[in-house]
């Protein structure tokens, strides 16, 4: 895997910048989400929903958003997971027994993943960056 800031989000002031620019576009992307509000890298991230609600931005038609159930935590993990390894190529870094084996996922390893997929989907042309 890739490591480093994720491409396009490097801005002056280093990484507090970076992931709060990574933060609200996790934000922006699952607003309007029944039972995902990102507000951190932990917490919010906990029933796997703010993860299937990202993916589903980009690839609703992958899955039925509607039909997930908050409580289904290792269900929403895996399939957030399988689609952001299927569709967007990102590299399996979060495992769902270790999601579900924490009430609160670590901030740091959500944070490393977002980078991650948000790579993937810059390289697929799915999102798109200001060019310098």
């Amino acid at each position: 895997a890739a490591t480093g800031p994720a491409p396009h989000l490097r801005r002056a002031g280093g990484t507090a910048t970076v992931k709060a620019m990574l933060l609200e576009w996790c934000r922006a992307r699952t607003r309007g989400y029944q039972h995902v509000d990102v507000q951190n890298f932990s917490g919010s991230w906990g029933s796997g929903l703010a993860f299937c609600a990202l993916l589903h931005s980009f690839f609703p038609d992958a899955f039925d958003y509607g039909s997930l159930e908050p409580g289904a935590r290792r269900h929403n993990f895996a399939l957030a997971f399988a689609i952001a390894e299927e569709r967007a190529g990102c590299a399996p870094l979060l495992e769902v027994e270790d999601m579900v084996r924490l009430p609160v996922p670590d901030a740091k390893c959500v944070y490393t993943y977002l980078q991650e997929l948000y790579r993937c989907l810059v390289a697929k042309g799915l999102v798109k960056t200001k060019k310098r």
